[in-house]
């Protein structure tokens, strides 16, 4: 009997809580459903408190998108076709490409039936002993003769140990010559103390072609400027151009298609004659350059082995 007792006691317990449960399921969907759709404010409607709503500033710089938003196609090995916005403010390049022929292994650049450019090579200690007489008459106009270099491990100046040599075996067989310096300076002290090495070494002679800055990244080991920054590449630049050019020389940046487009900041050295170098059958870069380096497999009477290729688009 009084086990039937409790058996009833529980079961009103257990009726109260399912019926208190179920109040607290109704109360819930009442504010949530019912009550809320008469508070809620419908998206047009006007509000007695004033709402502040700020449009996002987007700012561009002219010297980096031209006003018509023109953009650049490339490739890259990663995204495939790639774009990037056209600096405003950097010359773009004149050349007409179907004006540029290939003969016999040499670029040509010509204007109502003649020839207007001039050929040249680009040389250091790589290319051994050089028979000059032979390459001027392989109608080679003009030769870049490596000065120096700073070694990418250490950061040592060094000076080519065939640079004399070359330099005056070109100028004495008739050969326009300019000089480049090899860089792998990480600020712009470094640039000028290379710039500095390469004005004492000219000094003997009489240069006619500019004198190069050539900043280049190391690809196949580490080096002191993999982690050199945009701004202080540029920085590097302009640094070895100013020093040059008060000593009397025309200033000239080397760089490749790629590093120009993503590693050069292009309007700060826009005032600088620009080499690329740029191995295919047209040049592709959009801005202005001077001087195309073709190929570096080029093959000239009086070198052994390969040998790069330049066209020259201005007198020096």
């Amino acid at each position: 009997m009084a086990d039937n007792r409790k058996r009833v006691k529980f079961k009103s317990i257990a009726i109260l809580e399912a019926v208190i449960i179920l109040f607290l399921i109704i109360g819930l969907v009442f504010v949530a459903f019912i009550k809320g759709r008469k508070d809620a404010v419908p998206a047009n409607a006007q509000s007695d408190k004033p709402q502040v709503r700020r449009r996002a500033v987007i700012e561009k710089e002219e010297s980096f998108y031209q006003l018509d938003g023109k953009k650049l196609l490339m490739n890259d090995s990663t995204y495939g076709e790639i774009f990037v916005p056209v600096y405003g403010d950097v010359p773009a390049s004149t050349i007409d490409l179907s004006k540029l022929i290939m003969r016999n292994g040499y670029a040509f650049y010509e204007e109502d039936g003649k020839v207007v450019s001039t050929t040249g090579i680009d040389i250091s200690e790589f290319q051994g002993e050089i028979d000059w007489e032979q390459v001027k008459q392989a109608d080679i106009d003009f030769a870049f003769i490596r000065v120096g270099y700073r070694t990418y491990g250490d950061g040592i100046v060094t000076y080519d140990s065939a640079f004399q040599r070359n330099l005056e075996g070109a100028q004495k067989a008739g050969i326009k010559v300019g000089a480049y310096f090899y860089s792998q300076a990480t600020n712009a002290d470094e640039a000028v103390e290379e710039a500095d090495a390469v004005i004492d070494a000219l000094a003997p002679y009489n240069i006619t072609y500019p004198v190069v800055y050539d900043w280049e990244i190391v690809h196949t080991d580490s080096a002191r400027t993999d982690d050199v920054s945009v701004e202080a590449l540029a920085d590097c630049c302009v640094a070895f151009c100013e020093r040059v050019k008060d000593s009397g020389y025309t200033p000239m940046v080397y760089q490749n298609t790629g590093t120009a487009m993503h590693k050069l900041d292009l309007p700060r050295i826009k005032d600088y004659d620009f080499w690329l170098a740029e191995y295919a059958d047209k040049p592709s870069y959009y801005y202005d350059f001077k001087i195309w380096q073709y190929s570096n497999t080029g093959h000239i009477p009086g070198i052994e082995g390969d040998v790069d290729l330049n066209i020259c688009f201005r007198p020096y």
